[in-house]
């Protein structure tokens, strides 16, 4: 019995029906589960993925979910050999394509290749949708080139926003808001760098500095909210609940919350994180075979309210060369340091 026999060698179909679109639907979620526990797969993450596939464009995000969460039960209550004999007799010959498709996705790692050991379940796959070869192949580099032409247009979208500032004779940056001026902490010579956008200002050059600025008007009626969960809870939930997950998980999947600390007596309170970033730096490397690959970064965050503004300010730790981490408790306390004495330069108007 080889380790896929339970998805390709059932003899059982499930006694539900499903429609063309939900058969592409239910290979992607059979995908999911061939290698996983039932209950690891996220229904809103694979809704996500296949609510991106033109036979969906129909659907709302929250209506793939429900079909998910449905074909979930279903292999949960008959089994996934079953749920995929209906779903394969359930295709219609235009969606086949569209179905290994969806099982190629599911299976695309971050460096947007097939791990080896995920191979011989998409050979399986596409052996049981009957495509040739030529099909397959064809199929795979058209997933992988749609997702690579995403992010490349994402990049853009973001240089688009972003201005770079090669001026540095001022010697001083000013917030276009009018908020703070900081003197500018990078060197040209050492490839320094000023991104700007509005709400936040990045200092980094090619020696692994990064020091970067967010800042938020903040409204009169956050008061009210402050005051009643205290500032200690209310700068951790922006922080940890939505910064942190919205600007770094969001962009370094494998990254984690490592260290938290509440300083109470530090610009009348501020909360400190800091967060483990594994190829999360702004610095890569350059592999023997020309491929650059992000360094391991750690990355601190200090949040705070100064005037009619709420700001975070960052700093990151690269490991150069073969550098490695000193403990959590020391990477913090240096990464906080050096932030503080950042932020100590800030002239807040």
């Amino acid at each position: 019995m080889t380790k896929y026999d339970k998805v390709f060698n059932s003899p059982k179909t499930s006694e539900e029906s499903l429609s063309p679109e939900e058969a592409v639907a239910a290979i992607a979620t059979v995908t999911a589960i061939a290698d996983s526990l039932i209950e690891d797969v996220d229904a809103e993450s694979l809704a996500g993925i296949l609510w991106e596939f033109e036979v969906f464009e129909e659907y709302s995000e929250d209506e793939i979910t429900e079909i998910v969460d449905r074909l979930i039960s279903i292999a949960e209550e008959e089994g996934i050999g079953p749920l995929f004999n209906t779903a394969k007799v359930s295709l219609s010959d235009e969606l086949v394509l569209d179905g290994f498709a969806a099982g190629v996705i599911v299976l695309l790692d971050d460096e947007l290749t097939i791990p080896k050991p995920k191979q011989a379940y998409l050979k399986k796959l596409q052996a049981a949708l009957e495509l040739e070869d030529e099909e397959a192949e064809e199929i795979i580099k058209e997933v992988i080139a749609a997702f690579k032409e995403a992010e490349d247009e994402e990049y853009t979208d973001d240089e688009d926003e972003t201005v770079v500032i090669e001026d540095f004779s001022e010697q001083t940056y000013q917030s276009p808001l009018g908020n703070f001026t900081v003197p500018i902490p990078v060197d040209p010579q050492q490839g320094g760098r000023i991104q700007s956008q509005e709400g936040v200002v990045g200092f980094s050059d090619d020696i692994g500095t990064l020091l970067r600025i967010d800042y938020y008007p903040f409204p009169l009626e956050q008061l009210e909210e402050l005051e009643s969960v205290g500032q200690e809870e209310y700068l951790q939930t922006i922080l940890v609940d939505k910064y942190v997950p919205q600007a770094i998980f969001a962009n370094v999947p494998d990254a984690s919350v490592e260290y938290t600390e509440y300083l109470e007596n530090t610009l009348r309170g501020a909360y400190y994180v800091l967060i483990d970033m594994p190829k999360g730096s702004t610095i890569s490397k350059q592999e023997n075979n020309g491929t650059a690959i992000r360094l391991d970064a750690y990355r601190g965050l200090l949040t705070f309210i100064s005037g009619e503004f709420l700001y975070i300010v960052s700093s990151q730790h690269s490991f150069i060369n073969g550098e490695t981490p000193d403990s959590v408790e020391e990477e913090a306390e240096d990464i906080k340091e050096s932030i503080l004495e950042f932020v100590e330069t800030i002239e807040f108007t």
